[in-house]
């Protein structure tokens, strides 16, 4: 949609209606061509300072942006990079957020493949989060942001070079950096499923299984500093080494150990917690593996994702059985359905990093065949790099800036 199809959006506040009457009479053009593309310009007047203002600068008329065109398990059948799609522009109560970094998760593709809302129909706008500027912002939201300002966010739409957030949904940062990105999804899941769910206590065992990924490092980090025993599975030497850096007491290369030989022997009794996100064999080995009352809590099962069903066989029909003759229990957490306690959970990571106090490692995919994730063109190589097991840490992709941008 166009900018002047749009322009309705802007016309919530007499300044602003007043100001796109006087921009109507006014001679002159309202587009101008900078280095090989239209730009919009955005007038800095006094009366419409907190409606819109770019300080001097102008944006795009159109953005690339990543749209799911076909619903599918496989990411680079499902998604298409629209090349001049429309800048959106905020409304009253919205940010618009030039995007800096966005995050990878393994249920992109669950998304792709329209699992998580079955009504919801091709074509629609992908990826969870972002990190980056706020370029312009609608009346109400200036009370809380300005422009300039570094934010954060979870929303889906952030495969995209800018991205319209409500500001009650926008997290304020002290700067762009990519280590506050790897919080909003990965380490909020990892925070609140074992403060929730997990009844962490000094002595207690905790398994986590892909332990060097995107949140398995929080998982790793959250449970030591709850005092616990921590073990985690990764599948590599290299991997193994970042977990003890992070603090992990025992890990477990998957690909050159058994996993089941080595619970069985090194810990008899079981586990406490099981911070699960792999499913399939690795799902019924962790179960087999929990003590007396243990607890299994399941964030993903990223195995069985690139299947039709989205799920990998598991020995379900043991289950009850198993359960009953250790008391133990099997938890699924989503963080959607503990937004209520989001907000706090960030605000304790963010200080938990700004003090040196949690590592937040970032996987820009340097050591990939093709190099650095940098463009949303490398989205689909970063999302291949993750179901290949390659990341340590949080998988990022940098947009870079336009060189026509100001700010």
């Amino acid at each position: 949609m166009s900018f002047s199809a749009k322009s309705g959006a802007l016309l919530s506040s007499r300044a602003a209606r007043w100001w796109w009457w006087r921009r109507r009479r006014q001679p002159g053009p309202a587009w101008s061509y900078v280095g090989g593309s239209w730009s919009r310009p955005i007038l800095d007047m006094s009366y419409s300072r907190h409606f819109l203002d770019f300080q001097g600068s102008s944006i795009p008329s159109s953005m690339k942006k990543l749209v799911v065109t076909k619903l599918s398990q496989n990411f680079r059948e499902a998604v298409t990079l629209q090349q001049d799609a429309p800048v959106p522009l905020p409304g009253d109560g919205d940010l618009l957020v030039r995007n800096r970094f966005v995050g990878i998760n393994a249920s992109d593709i669950n998304y792709s493949a329209g699992r998580y809302d079955a009504s919801v129909k091709p074509p629609f706008d992908i990826g969870f989060e972002g990190v980056g500027d706020v370029v312009a912002l609608g009346l109400s939201a200036s009370a809380d942001y300005t422009v300039g300002q570094a934010v954060a966010y979870v929303k889906a739409g952030s495969f995209a070079e800018y991205t319209v957030v409500p500001a009650r949904h926008a997290v304020p940062l002290p700067s762009v950096k990519p280590e506050f990105l790897t919080l909003m999804v990965s380490g909020a899941t990892a925070y609140l499923s074992l403060k929730e769910l997990g009844n962490l206590s000094e002595g207690k065992k905790v398994l986590v299984t892909a332990a060097a990924g995107g949140t398995g490092q929080f998982a790793v980090q959250l449970a030591k500093k709850a005092k616990c025993h921590v073990i985690g599975t990764c599948s590599s030497d290299e991997k193994g080494g970042f977990l003890k850096s992070i603090g992990c007491d025992r890990t477990i290369n998957y690909k050159t150990e058994n996993v089941e030989s080595v619970l069985r022997k090194d810990y008899p009794e079981g586990v406490d917690v099981v911070y699960e996100s792999v499913g399939g064999k690795m799902f019924d080995l962790a179960l087999n593996s929990l003590a007396i009352k243990g607890r299994l809590i399941v964030i993903g099962f990223i195995t069985g994702y690139q299947n039709p069903t989205g799920l990998q066989p598991i020995k379900a029909e043991l289950l009850p059985a198993k359960l009953l003759k250790k008391s133990a229990s099997v938890q699924g957490f989503f963080l959607n359905h503990y937004l209520s306690e989001y907000k706090m959970a960030l605000k304790h990571l963010l200080e938990m990093y700004e003090r040196g106090d949690l590592v937040c490692e970032v996987d820009f995919g340097d050591m990939s065949p093709e190099g650095k994730f940098t463009g949303l063109e490398s989205v689909f190589r970063a999302v291949d790099y993750m179901y290949m097991g390659k990341n340590i840490g949080k998988i990022v992709v940098e947009l870079p800036h336009s060189v026509n941008s100001k700010l």
